[in-house]
This record gives C-alpha cells, sequence and structure tokens, in this order.
C-alpha cells in the first residue's frame, strides 16, 4: 500500500494535496506478460479481487470489458495541469515497458482511473482517498472482448533491475500460470447468484438538501442566466445512506449489468472497501489513433411499461423546446471545443432518443478525425466539464456550481476510464454512481437548468436519476418527501 494511504481510517479527515503538482510511483521499468484466459469470468475476477484494489470496465457497444486488482505502479496529478501531467507520467511510463509474450494490443498494459470533477479537488471524508487526478496500473489485468479473453501480469522492476525484465520471464510465467489457475477454479464453481447490495434495508436514507433549498438555487440559476452571460448550469444534490453491513459493491455492479446493460459500468476502487462505481450512459470521448468518438447527451424524461405512452414520452422529449435548447447548447460546445483538434467532423442534423431502463434522453453522436494522434487525454481536457455536466460558458458554470453546491461532487459527473499504451483510450462521464466507503454510500443526481426551467421538474427528474443506484442497492422506495 502506498505511504499516502497508510494509516488512513475510515472516518479519514480532510488531507493536504501533496507537493508537487504531480506523483508517480512508476520509477522503474515496466515489464508485462499475457496469456490467452479462456474460462476466467469477470464475476470470477472481481469476487476473488475483493479485499485489495480493485478495477472495472465494461462497454457492451464495443463488446469490450476490462478488469484489474493489485497495483504496479499509481500516478497521481493535482492542478489545473493535471490530464498533461498524468499523460507525461504514463507516456514515462510506456515509453521503455517491455511487453513479454503473444503480441496483443487488447493484452498490453492498462491504466485505469479518472479525475475530480475540479482541478482543485481536496478530498473530504467521502472521497479520502481519492485525488484529481488518480490511476492505477493493476499487478493482474483481465481483458475480454469477442471470444477472446486474456490475462495479463505487470510489475515495475526497480531502477538498478532495468535489463533484467527478460530473465523474469520465467517467475512471471509461473505467477501468471497460478493466478490463471486459481481464477479458473473459482469460474468452475457454483455460486450463488449475487445479491442486490446490501444484505439488509439500509438504517437511514437521507437526503441533505430539502426542498426548497433546491427550489431557492435553481432559482438564482435562473436569475443569473437571465442577466449574465450564463445561458445552463448543471445542478446537482445528494443521497447518503447508512447500512449495518458493508455495501456490497459486487451485487450493486450484477444489478446494474443486468438492468443497464447499455450504460458504461465501471468499478474504481484505489483501497479496498472504499469503492466509485456507476452505470451511465454517457461517454465523454474514445480515441483510437486519430478516430474520435464522443456524444451530446443532455435532455430527459422517464420511461412507461406501455410501449404506445413510452413512444409518446420520448417524441414529447424531441418537441420540448426547454430540452432542445438544453441539448443544443451542449451540441455547439462540443464543436467549438473539438474544431481546433479536428480535421474533419461528423455530426447528426438532429438528436435521437436513447432509451435505458427508466429514463430517455435525447443524444446527438459525434465522430471525428483528429488533426494528428494526439491520445486520449487531451480531448477529454478539452471537452471536461461538457455543458451537460457543468454548464455553459463553463467558467461562469463551474463558478457558480461551487457557490451554491453545498456538498462537493469528488468524482461525480467527472471522467473516468482507461489509458493504454498507445495513449489511446475510453472515458465516460460518471453520472448514475455511488461512491461507498465501508457501511456507507453517497449517491449524486443532477439537472440542466435553463431560463425556462422549474424546480419541481428538475426535483423530479433527480428524482428519476437516482433510482439506478438505490435499485442496486436494494432500496425499493426513495423515502423522500416530492414537492
Amino acid at each position: 500500500m502506498s505511504e499516502l494511504y497508510a494509516g488512513w481510517e475510515d472516518e479519514a479527515a480532510p488531507v493536504q494535496s501533496p507537493s508537487p503538482t504531480y506523483r508517480s510511483s512508476a520509477d522503474g521499468r515496466l515489464v508485462s506478460l499475457s496469456m490467452p484466459s479462456p474460462g476466467v469470468t469477470a464475476e470470477a475476477f472481481l469476487a476473488l479481487a475483493e479485499g485489495q484494489e480493485r478495477f472495472f470496465w465494461e462497454d457492451v457497444r464495443d463488446d469490450i470489458l476490462f478488469a484489474g486488482f493489485g497495483v504496479a505502479a499509481h500516478l497521481l496529478a493535482w492542478g489545473p495541469e493535471r490530464f498533461a501531467h498524468v499523460e507525461a507520467q504514463a507516456r514515462a511510463l510506456f515509453a521503455d515497458a517491455l511487453l513479454l509474450g503473444p503480441a496483443n494490443r487488447l493484452a498490453a498494459p492498462r491504466l485505469f482511473g479518472g479525475f475530480a470533477f475540479r482541478d482543485d479537488f481536496m478530498p473530504d471524508n467521502t472521497w479520502s482517498v481519492f485525488h484529481a487526478a488518480h490511476f492505477l496500473l493493476p499487478h493482474f489485468q483481465l481483458v475480454q472482448a469477442g471470444d477472446e479473453s486474456w490475462l495479463t501480469i505487470n510489475a515495475l522492476l526497480p531502477p538498478e533491475e532495468r535489463d533484467s525484465g527478460e530473465t523474469l520471464r520465467d517467475e512471471l510465467s509461473a505467477a501468471l500460470q497460478a493466478r490463471y489457475d486459481w481464477l479458473c477454479d473459482a469460474a468452475r464453481q457454483e455460486r450463488p447468484a449475487a445479491t442486490l447490495g446490501a444484505s439488509a434495508p439500509p438504517l437511514e436514507v437521507n437526503y441533505p438538501m430539502s426542498y426548497e433549498a433546491w427550489a431557492a438555487m435553481i432559482q438564482e440559476a435562473i436569475r443569473q442566466i437571465e442577466t449574465t452571460p450564463l445561458q445552463k448550469v448543471v445542478l446537482a444534490r445528494v443521497a447518503e445512506l447508512r447500512f449495518r453491513e458493508r455495501i456490497d459493491v459486487n451485487g450493486a455492479l450484477a444489478y446494474l449489468d443486468r438492468h443497464y446493460p447499455d450504460s458504461y459500468r465501471f468499478l474504481f476502487e484505489p483501497r479496498p472497501h472504499h469503492a466509485f462505481y456507476g452505470a451511465t450512459p454517457e461517454l465523454l470521448v474514445r480515441v483510437s489513433g486519430q478516430t474520435l468518438t464522443t456524444m451530446a447527451m443532455a435532455g430527459s424524461i422517464r420511461r412507461s411499461a406501455d410501449p404506445i405512452e413510452d413512444a409518446a414520452l420520448g417524441q414529447a422529449l424531441l418537441n420540448s423546446a426547454k430540452d432542445r435548447h438544453e441539448h443544443d447548447l451542449v451540441v455547439m460546445s462540443l464543436l467549438e471545443r473539438l474544431a481546433p483538434l479536428t480535421a474533419q467532423l461528423e455530426i447528426s442534423p438532429q438528436p435521437g432518443v436513447y432509451k435505458i431502463a427508466n429514463i430517455q434522453h435525447l443524444l446527438t453522436p459525434v465522430r471525428g478525425r483528429l488533426l494528428e494522434a494526439l491520445g486520449v487525454l487531451p480531448v477529454a481536457a478539452a471537452l471536461h466539464p461538457t455543458p451537460a455536466l457543468g454548464g455553459k460558458p463553463r467558467a461562469l458554470a463551474m463558478a457558480f456550481i461551487q457557490q451554491v453546491e453545498p456538498v462537493p461532487r469528488g468524482w461525480y459527473a467527472a471522467p473516468v476510464g482507461w489509458i493504454d499504451v498507445h495513449m489511446d483510450g475510453a472515458f465516460a462521464v460518471a453520472i448514475r454512481s455511488a461512491i461507498a466507503q465501508e457501511r456507507r454510500v453517497w449517491l449524486y443526481a443532477g439537472a440542466g437548468i435553463v431560463a425556462d426551467s422549474e424546480p419541481d421538474k428538475e426535483w423530479e427528474e433527480t428524482a428519476l436519476k437516482f433510482r439506478p443506484m438505490l435499485e442496486a442497492l436494494g432500496v425499493e422506495e426513495s423515502h423522500e418527501r416530492q414537492p
């Protein structure tokens, strides 16, 4: 365990960011060995890794899954240049990496992590083991894509042993084979179906912000929109749950896998039982070489079990002047921010409706070709936060959020994802998410505010957005007073 974490208790006090503005444990040479891993399941992989640092990412659109546990190296950064500092550290880590075994791009070493919503993030009790930018290279890494499955071991040689990687091949191979056999044995055993979350109802479900405070916050946002250049701001509120037993993150992920398969599902657990996880429908950016993929997602309405009513709700969303205006602000901002980086952009002239289990969103896919193969981080830095989670103009919206929101967002609504050895990667926007710490868990939900927003409707929208994570914890009722 890093000395940054040593001695921290569950009720850790806020800590000060260390100096300098970045820190890396990757001072040696990265050595990596991979092998095919048929028969290994992600469920067994994560279950057996419980009690260690764990990482998970699944994207059914690309039919790809990554998981990891243990830490071979960690990269940390703070401040306005945190994206660039992480990029510099990652490039140095991967520059002379020794990749042993069969050449397979999918199985190559991969960093997992993300960023806080704000670059001046300071960890509080809720986010005590997180940083403004935090990436980990797992000791053991699993990738599944289509019919392929690979297991990888990553190790960092001390500087004085940088040239001894090849001599460690047999040792690494034995360790990898032992881990593979262990995982296969676990996958073959009959395992009980994962629970929906905690084994008992919560002791407490608390919504710290009253409806009256929410309405006042929105009215102030509308006043700012009417009297300043602010055009849109996204405001969020929090739910806090306390349980008698430790949060069942595995069960929550299993629930999200069954009920929200079309979302990006993720887990980042940098310290055992301090886990940030979720099922977000929103991609911030995916970069492969010079190919860029992103989306504009803003504007929401509920689903209905009645197909006719559900279709009518979707059409009402498309016809809503308020939601179309909110969505158009996101689209225009994406184009403005991507224009200096791209040679070509392809964007649909009209949004479509994207339906997930309990909610429908307006969605405009965007594809482009970068002027050069920059990697994913410069593009993520240019896009975050989009008006879908921050506002427009960005600086005014971020200042307003900091002024009025009573609870820090931490990593909520921020980029979370992965980076490969080519500096390509993918980041989702961490909404529909929860931060679990032992027996407590915090949920976040936000709504985009424009000039004609109505507080009661925005309150109902956030209540709808709380539902996936509440249900994943086995909470059927919100216990919240409606306006």
